[in-house]
């Protein structure tokens, strides 16, 4: 496998007067796990069904395994948005089909087919007919029907959508013993919590554009907070006095207190003072979590965007 599992330069899609996706270019690393993050409608479905060549840019290229989705289709699995099962066959049937055309042999197939259905706490369905299973039931054999040939390639959008707390947490664990086994995985999520506790690697977008593209590391690094929350035991503070200090405020645990810190002071010196005031039932350096990091780039992005406006209009008084 090349180092790049998928390799995206400057494409574009619209649909209509709606530009999906504008000039994105990004790489996904092989092995690795990254999150395709962004609010619904940013773009994410319309650059994953691209990468799958099921539609195509309208300029730009895309290469995925080396060449493309389409010559290489034995290699990906892909859980699309939109689910759906064969509702009139058997779940075993079913499996068995999927994993034929992705030209698994027939030899240990069934026993693969049934190891699977237990992992994913579905181990008396294999003679059920599609449609006699639940929602949450047929989501997991359409991620079996995903993972079942065993693909170097995993793309996932949105999979965790429709699921309860315990089939998330179970799908989630299955996509970590994957991506340590060594798969590549994609996936697209708005639950941005989500690919915090998942990913390697994030790719943020909004409105078709990427407004970042880095390791979670890098991310932590870039967009430290420099903020302390504070709980004194008593209740009373005096932690605006603290040299380095910029702001004081009342968190909204109703408890503790959030200290800005300005960009020269050390946070380690800062919790010392702090600790040196009287007694704490904690201190803690605070990061951002990806929530707020998009929150901010939004921001910053629309504000790029006006400004961008403006000197437009200016340019043609």
């Amino acid at each position: 496998m090349p180092n790049s599992a998928i390799d995206i330069q400057s494409v574009t899609k619209s649909f209509g007067s709606t530009r999906a996706v504008n000039k994105l270019s990004l790489t996904v690393p092989a092995g690795s796990l990254c999150g395709f993050l962004g609010p619904n409608g940013a773009g994410k479905s319309t650059t994953i069904r691209m990468i799958m060549s099921i539609i195509y840019p309208d300029s730009g290229s895309i290469e995925v395994l080396g060449s493309s989705a389409l010559k290489n289709k034995d290699r990906i699995g892909y859980l699309p948005e939109e689910r759906g099962v064969y509702r009139k066959m058997r779940v075993g049937d079913f499996l068995k089909y999927i994993a034929h055309l992705k030209g698994v042999k027939t030899s240990g197939l069934d026993e693969r087919i049934s190891t699977w259905l237990k992992r994913v706490e579905l181990p008396d369905v294999e003679r059920k007919k599609c449609e006699e299973l639940s929602k949450g039931m047929q989501q997991k054999v359409q991620f079996l029907a995903a993972i079942i040939h065993e693909p170097e390639l995993l793309i996932l959008d949105e999979p965790f959508s429709g699921l309860d707390p315990v089939n998330t947490e179970l799908i989630r664990a299955l996509i970590d013993e994957l991506h340590r086994s060594g798969t590549t995985i994609i996936f697209s999520t708005h639950i941005l919590h989500q690919a915090e506790q998942l990913c390697d690697r994030i790719f943020l977008i909004n409105k078709g554009r990427k407004l970042l593209d880095a390791t979670l590391q890098e991310i932590r690094e870039t967009y430290d907070p420099r903020t302390i929350l504070a709980e004194p035991l008593d209740g009373t503070s005096g932690l605006e006095n603290i040299p380095g200090v910029n702001t004081v405020s009342l968190h909204t645990d109703g408890r503790s207190f959030e200290l800005e810190l300005d960009g020269n002071t050390h946070p380690q010196q800062v919790m010392h003072d702090i600790l040196a005031l009287g007694p704490m039932r904690s201190v803690e350096l605070r990061r951002l979590s990806l929530d707020e990091v998009f929150v901010r780039l939004v921001h910053e992005d629309l504000g790029e965007k006006a400004a961008a406006m403006a000197r437009e209009e200016l340019s043609h008084v």
